[in-house]
């Protein structure tokens, strides 16, 4: 798992669980198939400017700093506004065409946008396929996924 997508996972991972040790954090990042030395954890957690924050019943979890958490998310919005050239959906599931090796890193965006509706996406070189979970909700889908461009 390349650098930049095993980071992300580690701002995933911090924001849904409550992770208290670095052995912790090494468990979901295998349970999600990506394999990390300590060391490598962390100089993630450096780089990532994530901290330790007191919890009110005492305990200490790691936590993101917003900025840095922002400055990602603001990172791969500017990406995906510059990569996807068309939406659409055929009547089963959302189709999304991007620019040559940017189909990942967009699926990222809309996975960040938590939108409602989506069961499932799969990202290949330059094509997102989203599967749904209504599909009455494909046009709306479809506009919201439009939004993130404006």
């Amino acid at each position: 798992m390349k650098k930049y997508t095993r980071q992300r996972l580690i701002l995933d991972l911090i924001e849904k669980h409550n992770i208290h040790t670095q052995e912790e954090l090494a468990g979901l990042l295998e349970k999600h198939g990506a394999t990390a030395t300590q060391a490598t954890i962390s100089r993630d957690i450096k780089e990532l400017r994530i901290t330790k924050v007191q919890t009110t019943e005492g305990d200490y979890i790691y936590a993101i700093i917003d900025t840095v958490h922002d400055s990602l998310n603001e990172r791969l919005d500017r990406i995906f506004r510059s990569a996807v050239l068309s939406i659409r959906h055929n009547g089963d599931m959302v189709i999304v065409k991007t620019i040559s090796h940017t189909a990942t890193v967009c699926g990222m965006t809309i996975t960040n946008q938590k939108l409602e509706n989506i069961a499932g996406i799969i990202t290949g070189n330059d094509t997102i396929f989203i599967a749904v979970e209504d599909k009455n909700g494909l046009d709306e889908l479809v506009e919201k996924i439009q939004s993130i461009i404006r």
